[in-house]
């Protein structure tokens, strides 16, 4: 299976992993290490990464084996935003960001001026720049001739588990997207996650999914497993789709009385 690249970084994994929401450290923990992810993403405003005796998940794990994608969730403007990777980045955790910024509190769905405001401050500034935005097409295409390292479209509201509800827009994005896609927002199952990477989609981010499954570590492996066979499928390019049958057994050489 051919590699992900982000920037000058390279992936195995294709599937990306939040890290918010689980019910311990030691499940977070063993999710993550099932999952084979090699990219981890987290709020920079709800850790504590300045902050040596508060709780942070971070130092349960061996960072050496990861690349850290900090997010802007929280923000609401491209300042806050800007703000927020700046103070990622002073941190020494990592110079990749994943922009995010709201703008509709009861849909969460992302703020396409603000986002594309963010995105040019953060290119200008020297980031590895992944936005979050709608399925919405020409946004997707607007911020790859600004120069991002990857898109980041949403299949459904953040944490609906509603699955992909635009597969057009998605196929359309991925077709002229000229950086990786990576499906962020909205995967609710294993089947979501192997449909996104089947219509040719570079990689999956997802959290809620696999933090409020029954059993998280086994639905981060299923997660996995997914992604990868999606991909595969992807890459070995599926059958057509017909209106009619056809035989799959030969009709000529039979037996007869």
């Amino acid at each position: 299976m051919k590699m992900l690249t982000i920037g000058d970084k390279t992936f195995h994994s294709r599937l990306l992993l939040g890290t918010g929401k689980y019910p311990s450290f030691d499940v977070q923990k063993e999710a993550v290490r099932v999952s084979e992810s090699e990219i981890l993403t987290f709020a920079v405003r709800r850790m504590n990464i300045f902050e040596a005796s508060q709780p942070n998940f971070l130092e349960q794990l061996d960072l050496s084996k990861y690349t850290l994608l900090p997010n802007t969730a929280g923000a609401k403007t491209a300042e806050e935003a800007v703000r927020i990777a700046k103070l990622a980045k002073s941190s020494g955790l990592c110079d990749m960001i994943k922009v995010e910024i709201i703008g509709c509190d009861r849909s969460l769905l992302p703020d396409p001026v603000e986002t594309l405001r963010a995105t040019e401050l953060l290119l200008d500034a020297g980031f590895i720049v992944l936005p979050y935005t709608s399925d919405d097409v020409v946004l997707a295409r607007r911020l790859c001739e600004m120069g991002v390292h990857a898109i980041m479209p949403g299949a459904s509201p953040i944490g609906s588990g509603r699955g992909i509800l635009n597969p057009l827009n998605l196929s359309f994005i991925i077709e002229q997207s000229t950086v990786p896609v990576i499906i962020d927002a909205g995967i609710g199952s294993p089947k979501d996650a192997a449909y996104a990477m089947e219509l040719g989609a570079d990689g999956v981010l997802l959290n809620t999914a696999v933090s409020e499954a029954k059993d998280p570590v086994k639905m981060a492996l299923a997660m996995k497993l997914a992604v990868d066979a999606g991909r595969l499928g992807y890459e070995a390019g599926r059958m057509p789709e017909r209106d009619y049958a056809v035989a799959s057994s030969p009709l000529e050489g039979l037996v007869t009385n």
